[in-house]
């Protein structure tokens, strides 16, 4: 994945893994070095292109070399290094744009960032983001430690092992949380859709995560059930599989599970779609209020005309509403569930050699029909929710609606 501009599409979010968006690519870039194992920097005092300088007249690039030597001098911690003083310039570079998504990682996180897109960690298996000016957990991955020890999408994050996480970093957050398998890591957390309000904490021991993408299994009645937990690197094969092995039964309806999805791959949400849209357009890139460009489905069409159901909820995010949008406008399913998390920008992924790399929105996606995904989310045909009385039941009332809808008789199974 090095030296390429990855287009990605996830939500924002991190798996506890690590932060996600929708829409990547990637590029390669010389122009920034660290010596390895020194923790010099090269081109200390160096003055940025002209282009730049005349562009913002009224700075004096100067004072950032000045503010270097202060530190270094004064500070009275010594020594100040220079590479932590280099890394946190960077991140300072990027944060300054005042996008959540948007973001500078050192080496160390961006292997742990890359290795997330891949499916494979160590870690609770729980997405996070921040959404409402707070740090809370997107999506608990099925099966993994933190759906196991009770997270739900929606539960605010207060503290991580004791540390507040008030103005803290989505990338911070993760590093915090993430560790070797087998130790723990204790989250305060507050469930807004609690009755009491109070805190409470999580102990959840990490362990190493595979991110199982797509899950298919052959319901009652004829009804394909095919779950999408995420739009990593394998989904386009795996979900060519699930495809396959729905269509050699005598598949009456098909319920496509999004939720709890937070996104991924771009090209994976276009296979996805295009087995129901064909070449169709499935969405759309928009900048600066104009539309840019179009991206169509990548899949086989085989789907198309099969009823089917999306099941979506609050976690579902990024590129799970992109196909989610996609069908809907389409007219290709109905959707039940929640009101979806609303991450619809566009993520560039670019690696620097010394192994940083960074995350930048360059865009936000739109529906074929040009509805707006970020920020506001999608809104499904059927709203039904699922409450924490009937997680505790194990009930599942969305999956009972869909099999309704489908005319085949609820079970609340999956």
């Amino acid at each position: 994945m090095k030296n390429n501009i990855i287009k990605l599409i996830v939500g924002g979010m991190v798996i506890a893994c690590i932060s996600f968006s929708v829409g990547w690519r990637s590029a390669h870039s010389p122009t920034v070095r660290a010596l390895a194992g020194t923790g010099e920097v090269v081109g200390v005092g160096q003055m940025p292109p002209d282009a730049l300088i005349e562009e913002a007249k009224d700075v004096e690039f100067k004072q950032f070399w000045e503010l270097w030597e202060l530190l270094k001098e004064r500070y009275y911690e010594k020594p100040v290094k220079e590479k932590e003083l280099f890394y946190g310039a960077m991140r300072g570079l990027a944060d300054s744009v005042g996008d959540p998504y948007t973001v500078y990682f050192e080496p160390t996180s961006s292997e742990l960032f890359q290795q997330a897109l891949e499916g494979k960690f160590e870690g609770i298996g729980a997405e996070i983001g921040l959404k409402d000016g707070g740090l809370q957990i997107i999506a608990p991955l099925s099966g993994a430690p933190a759906e196991r020890a009770g997270l739900r999408s929606g539960d605010v994050i207060l503290k991580i092992n004791g540390t507040d996480t008030d103005g803290m970093s989505v990338d911070r957050a993760v590093t915090l949380i993430r560790g070797p398998r087998g130790t723990t890591v204790t989250l305060t957390l507050f469930r807004p859709s609690q009755k009491k309000s109070a805190s409470f904490d999580v102990q959840i021991q990490r362990e190493q995560i595979h991110v199982e993408s797509v899950k298919t299994k052959m319901l009652d009645q004829h009804i394909a059930w095919i779950e999408v937990n995420h739009f990593n690197s394998d989904t386009g094969q795996a979900f060519d599989r699930a495809v396959n092995k729905v269509l050699k039964q005598e598949v009456k309806g098909i319920i496509l599970d999004l939720r709890n999805n937070p996104g991924g791959f771009l090209d994976k949400a276009l296979n996805v779609a295009g087995e129901w849209m064909g070449g169709r357009v499935v969405v759309k890139e928009r900048r600066q209020g104009k539309i840019f460009g179009e991206m169509k489905g990548d899949g086989k069409n085989r789907l198309r005309g099969i009823p089917t159901v999306v099941l979506v909820n609050q976690g579902s995010a990024s590129a799970s509403e992109i196909v989610a949008g996609a069908l809907q406008d389409g007219g290709q399913a109905t959707i039940v569930g929640m009101k979806t998390f609303g991450k619809g920008s566009v993520q560039d992924f670019q690696n620097f050699p010394d192994g940083s790399g960074v995350k930048i929105t360059t865009a936000e996606w739109i529906t074929p029909n040009e509805r707006t995904i970020n920020k506001l989310g999608l809104d499904p045909d059927v709203i039904v929710d699922r409450t924490p009385e009937d997680y505790e039941a194990k009930r599942d009332p969305q999956l009972d609606r869909a099999l309704q809808i489908l005319g085949a008789v609820s079970t609340s199974t999956r």
